[in-house]
């Protein structure tokens, strides 16, 4: 966050400097001109991008300073009312994103010759969602939930033939959480700005729409019935802007899809909660391994 003065006026605005490794950075400021030319998502204008710049630093780009709060700091004290609010927009963006912008193929976004393109591709989304969990699972070595590698893929392998082989791939933004949302209470359209585009994929949208469910919901609320109602907004949000049947073998799917995406967050736990409390992280540890047992269960039920 940084503050500029020019002729006696302040401007807030947001910095973002290249991490270290190799990491696809420019895909990202450019992803953010692409999403906003095609859709009504909200995200900040880019002003500026340097990917050589004069100063003794990492590539950059700056932004607008997008008013709110993030929600992932919101979430949980939010009202009923609230809440139904950032599901159902939350739909409405998806539904957006996925209805306007389509691709040849299945995998990872990144940038060549200053566009963007398909860089794993395949035609395949079952053979392409089986690589991304594999990865996942490959990921889990050295956490605390490497004990859970095997048993994890001795449920997913078998449940892989539910997964559709076609379809046409969708952009999917794979990091889609309260933590990359701002939030902006007295807005009518609560949610603001939809960060951090640097995770983005070619796949489904019943991907993308589970994978939310379980990140704003399933994750979040013990209650059925509360999950139920929370999930029903937000269906009805993205049906605002796209038609979706949500039917049997999307419920059947979605804990297979959600499992994947738990193996993700446990695989990324140590970078999370390495400057927390280990009290925070024994709980979360305890609710991640809570939530891999109800996930399992369900997908073996069906």
């Amino acid at each position: 966050m940084v503050t500029l003065r020019h002729n006696g006026e302040a401007y807030e605005v947001v910095v973002k400097f290249k991490p270290q490794g190799d990491v696809p950075f420019a895909v990202e400021p450019c992803l953010h001109d692409f999403v906003a030319g095609r859709t009504d998502v909200p995200v900040p204008r880019i002003l500026v991008y340097e990917d050589n710049p004069d100063a003794d630093v990492p590539p950059y780009f700056v932004t607008e300073r997008i008013h709110g709060e993030n929600l992932a700091e919101e979430f949980a004290g939010l009202s009923t009312a609230d809440r139904r609010r950032v599901l159902a927009q939350s739909g409405r963006i998806l539904g957006d994103m996925h209805s306007e912008i389509g691709f040849e193929a299945f995998g990872r976004l990144t940038l060549h010759d200053d566009r963007i393109i398909v860089s794993d591709w395949m035609g395949n989304w079952q053979e392409y969602f089986e690589s991304l969990t594999r990865s996942h699972l490959s990921h889990l070595d050295g956490t605390p939930f490497e004990d859970m590698t095997d048993r994890a893929w001795d449920c997913i392998e078998p449940a892989l033939s539910m997964v559709p082989e076609d379809g046409v791939p969708r952009l999917v933004h794979d990091d889609f959480r309260p933590a990359n949302l701002m939030f902006e209470q007295t807005e009518e359209s609560p949610i603001t700005a939809v960060l951090d585009w640097q995770d983005v994929l070619a796949a489904l949208p019943e991907y993308n729409l589970a994978q939310t469910e379980f990140l704003f919901i399933d994750s979040s609320f013990q209650d059925p019935e509360r999950r139920e109602s929370l999930r029903t907004v937000f269906h009805e949000g993205y049906q605002e802007m796209r038609p979706m049947e949500f039917d049997e073998g999307y419920e059947q799917r979605r804990p297979l899809y959600q499992l994947s995406t738990l193996l993700w967050r446990m695989a990324g736990f140590e970078a999370v909660f390495d400057d927390k409390s280990g009290l925070a992280a024994a709980r979360a540890e305890a609710q991640y391994r809570q939530q891999f047992e109800r996930l399992v269960e369900e997908i073996q039920t069906n």
